[in-house]
């Protein structure tokens, strides 16, 4: 089955095709950060727009990459939720007329799920059950995984998503947008030990997250060396290290807390802050405690991508799941409701 994946949840325009036989055949991207960069954020309006600009062009160049043509496409899946209601209407919109078109079916596709399934892309592929970590702008989260569908949600943010805390505080002490890779470059060059930043939430049981109190302490830190008058690059980079510290501890700690609740050894990261290297090795290091093994997505395919969407729908279509051609998107959608197949 040759399925074609488009994502348009928030401010990347995703489009791939994958086929169930030989994997990934095309994938494009565009994103929308120099459009928002001078808003310190995403503007919803402008990213739907740039959606509808872009969606075509890409499947175009999708189609051109993998030498198909559109009367090869058995189905379209697409980003039904969660994200951006005008930016999921985008994709949602495109692939119902795209489908009514040419006579197959599409189907939505849950965000979160195509960012747990993104390391089944890759060439040695997590085997269930296993532990998920999905942890991004919008959503911070541990999941039991025990097949596609069969979902446990273990522990999530309470408040702030770690990449959503990354962002904001990234703005807080003066950084561009987006904040994350910012933070993380920043924090090469900081000195370990000089700030100290609380682990939340790790002194009490539970898998639960919050992050929003290190936003404020960070915030608290860079006001008291500014006033004092140091705040120089220097302190922005002591601050970005200590900040990135207690995210990946505090990460870690519950990641830790839930393979022992679990009794399970294999640990999937997904998730745009699944890129950030310190968080990689920090898990790596950990899971050899439990002789087991972390998976993560090759890093393009860590944000917002379409080839996630193409092979969560095509698991799906595959399993005899379909819709019918109404456009119909969710701004909110707990993954646990999601049918088991």
């Amino acid at each position: 089955m040759l399925v074609l994946g488009l994502e348009t949840s928030c401010d990347e325009t995703g489009v791939a095709l994958y086929d169930s036989e030989r994997g990934l055949l095309g994938d494009a991207l565009f994103s929308q950060i120099d459009l928002h960069k001078a808003y310190g954020g995403v503007v919803p309006e402008l990213a739907s727009r740039d959606h509808v600009k872009r969606m075509l062009p890409l499947i175009r160049e999708v189609l051109e990459q993998s030498g198909c043509a559109t009367s090869d496409i058995n189905a379209i899946a697409y980003t039904a939720g969660p994200g951006l209601v005008g930016a999921l209407l985008v994709g949602a919109a495109c692939a119902q007329a795209l489908a009514f078109a040419w006579d197959i079916p599409a189907l939505g596709v849950h965000h979160m799920e195509g960012h747990l399934l993104a390391p089944m892309l890759e060439e040695t592929p997590p085997e269930f059950p296993f532990v998920a970590l999905l942890v991004s702008g919008g959503h911070t989260q541990l999941v039991r995984v025990d097949g596609i569908g069969q979902y446990q949600l273990l522990g999530e943010s309470l408040d702030d998503a770690a990449g959503e805390a990354f962002d904001k505080t990234a703005k807080l002490i003066g950084l561009g947008y987006p904040g994350g890779p910012e933070i993380a470059r920043l924090a090469l060059s900081g000195v370990p030990g000089r700030f100290v930043f609380p682990r939340p939430m790790t002194d009490r049981p539970g898998l639960d997250f919050s992050f929003s109190g290190l936003k404020t302490f960070a915030l608290n830190t860079w006001t008291q060396c500014r006033d004092a008058g140091d705040d120089g690059e220097q302190t922005r980079c002591d601050i970005a290290l200590a900040f990135q510290t207690a995210v990946v501890e505090t990460l870690t700690i519950k990641c830790r807390r839930a393979l022992k609740q679990t009794h399970l050894n294999r640990l999937v990261i997904a998730g745009g802050v699944s890129a950030n290297q310190a968080l990689r090795r920090s898990l790596e290091k950990m899971l050899g405690e439990f002789k087991g093994n972390v998976f993560y997505a090759r890093p393009a395919f860590c944000t917002d991508n379409g080839a996630m969407i193409a092979y969560a729908g095509c698991q799906r279509l595959l399993a005899g799941q379909h819709e019918g051609p109404e456009i119909s998107v969710q701004a909110r959608w707990p993954m646990e409701q999601l049918p088991a197949i």
